[in-house]
């Protein structure tokens, strides 16, 4: 690998990985447009460890009382709202983890094209944009009182927890997009977009480290030549680009809400579409 691709790379990486835009469907665009080889194993595993510090890093304080009330609730029965959501992140991350486990050999042989992707991306997109709309209906014109909305995820609800969970399970599929498809579900469910998006983050915490640890496993298999500086690079790239994306989409989505990344993806999905067909 290039310098201009250890850095191109983990850019895509750290920018598309939290926002609803299908980070799969970014990196297929980078080999119709360079010559560049496969990054390989290795570097894949890096710029999704960046991803994690990054999202690791901007809910710290959040973590760490999720962390403590999740012990307290083992040692003491403890079942405060940040236990609940400690348990919440984790046990919304099995079903996604259960299914991606059985179907895994399957995406990958059937589901990775270009054209897939694209109306992968078009679909979900719509789905996006009308449960945006609809969450901005019903603060507008009082269908629901905004009072009533779950503005924070921890007052999130057994049924809420639940539709979100199976929601991420369609993250599988390629293009649609996890934090995507789990936002969308928040939406739906009455959460707020903001607390849809601090919910898709959290859950995202076990996610990459299920998938980064599935690689790493792989890799054992299949030892690489890599270069560490390489790795380093990307990991922090990645990282610095996903901390930044965190912070601007939290401030974004309060003033525009979902619906630019709702025309980006059709855009995209279309280009995909045109390119693949």
């Amino acid at each position: 690998m290039q310098w201009l691709e250890v850095v191109v790379l983990a850019l895509i990486q750290g920018l598309t990985e939290f926002l609803p835009v299908s980070s799969s469907a970014h990196l297929l665009l980078v080999p119709l447009f360079t010559d560049w080889p496969d990054q390989g194993l290795a570097f894949d595993i890096a710029v999704h460890f960046g991803s994690l510090l990054a999202v690791l890093a901007y809910f710290r304080q959040d973590i760490a009382r999720l962390a403590r009330a999740w012990i307290s609730s083992l040692v003491n029965g403890d079942k405060s709202a940040e236990a609940r959501l400690a348990w919440a992140v984790l046990l919304a991350t099995i079903p996604v983890g259960l299914v991606g486990l059985l179907v895994k050999s399957y995406i990958e042989d059937h589901m990775r094209s270009g054209v897939y992707m694209g109306y992968s991306l078009i679909v979900f997109g719509l789905l996006l944009g009308w449960a945006d709309w609809r969450y901005s209906r019903r603060v507008k014109t009082g269908d629901r009182d905004d009072s009533s909305l779950c503005k924070s995820e921890y007052q999130l609800s057994v049924r809420q927890i639940t539709g979100i969970a199976l929601a991420q399970i369609l993250a599988l599929i390629p293009g649609t997009s996890r934090s995507g498809i789990t936002m969308t579900a928040g939406l739906l469910l009455g959460l707020t977009r903001e607390a849809s998006a601090r919910f898709s983050f959290l859950l995202s915490i076990p996610v990459i480290a299920l998938a980064a640890l599935l690689q790493s496993v792989e890799i054992i298999g299949e030892p690489q030549a890599v270069r560490f500086d390489h790795l380093l690079v990307g990991t922090a790239i990645s990282a610095i680009s996903a901390y930044a994306c965190i912070h601007w989409f939290l401030i974004l989505i309060k003033k525009l809400g979902m619906q630019p990344f709702v025309i980006y993806r059709l855009l995209l999905g279309g280009y995909l579409i045109y390119l693949f067909s």
